[in-house]
């Protein structure tokens, strides 16, 4: 199915933004998935699936060396998320750190506030970034 989202991308390419997120056990990883899956309802980009890339299944490692761009969110210094994208090859991306941004892992509540924080960097960073 074609993409109507006008918003999906900002007429750099056709192919997608893609937005790999920690989705860890802590409040920071469940912030990162929250961003994402906002980022995703706001056509910034769109939610992929990161243990997809860990298991090296073929048609989300096709699908994402086709993007336009990728981005990555991690909720601690271990980025679980960065490290996993370049284990597969990846290392082209962009890469948003919610610890980098003031929260601290088993103190940080997953609110709208601090939602919105994650999504503001992340716009910024996906705002026509794509491969050269």
């Amino acid at each position: 199915m074609a993409e109507t989202n006008p918003q999906s991308s900002c007429g750099c390419s056709a192919a997608p933004k893609l937005i790999f997120s920690c989705s860890g056990a802590a409040d920071v990883g469940h912030i990162s998935d929250l961003a994402a899956r906002k980022l995703t309802a706001e056509g910034a980009g769109r939610m992929f699936c990161l243990a997809g890339i860990g298991g090296r299944v073929s048609g989300i490692m096709v699908s994402t060396q086709s993007a336009q761009s990728i981005l990555a969110i991690d909720g601690c210094p271990l980025d679980c998320a960065r490290k996993t994208l370049e284990e597969a090859g990846f290392t082209e991306f962009e890469h948003v750190r919610l610890t980098d941004l003031g929260m601290e892992k088993g103190k940080t509540p997953a609110t709208d506030e601090a939602v919105a924080k994650v999504v503001c960097r992340a716009k910024a960073r996906l705002a026509c970034s794509g491969k050269v």
